[in-house]
């Protein structure tokens, strides 16, 4: 594959971010929560103002560029003294398998080790056959499942993972 550069995201790449973001956690839900749910739920968090938002608040840490174009895109942030978490990881169904998104994790794990960051969690989907598998050969458990109902009426179940992580 072609060199992948990793770098923060520009307002510019707000439109590319919330696509691949909507493209990809339709795909994640897909069959097991409702259309109308899908629809608000990408109306609220991926729209373009909030995603530009987002990115100007540094809620999206990096995204991943071949050639200018968003493949991918993370995001992070402190949640504890010592404690990361991972709000978001996707990467276009394109590019997916290329290690895109090994390349975006790395370098936000960096950035929360730089931090003072030792421990860092994910929430991943329940059936995730893309997620689980990536965090589990990174390291991550699961210590926990939450459920939660959505506006809908539908039962969204979460699986909590962590992993310790070490300065180098």
């Amino acid at each position: 594959m072609n060199y992948i550069l990793i770098k923060n995201p520009e307002i510019t790449h707000a439109e590319a971010i919330a696509d691949i973001c909507s493209r990809g956690w339709r795909q994640t839900v897909e069959g097991i929560l409702s259309e109308e749910y899908q629809a608000k739920n990408i109306e609220y968090w991926y729209n373009y103002e909030r995603v530009k938002k987002d990115i100007e608040a540094g809620s999206y840490s990096y995204v991943a560029l071949l050639h200018s174009e968003v493949v991918g895109v993370i995001g992070g942030g402190k949640t504890k003294e010592e404690t990361g978490e991972i709000f978001v990881l996707y990467v276009d169904e394109n590019f997916r398998y290329k290690g895109v998104g090994r390349k975006l994790l790395k370098e936000l794990t960096h950035q929360q080790i730089q931090e003072g960051i030792s421990e860092q969690w994910v929430s991943v989907q329940e059936n995730n056959d893309r997620g689980l598998p990536f965090y589990e050969a990174r390291g991550f458990s699961l210590k926990e499942k939450r459920f939660t109902e959505t506006e809908t009426g539908e039962q969204q179940v979460s699986l909590r993972y962590s992993r310790k992580l070490k300065s180098y």
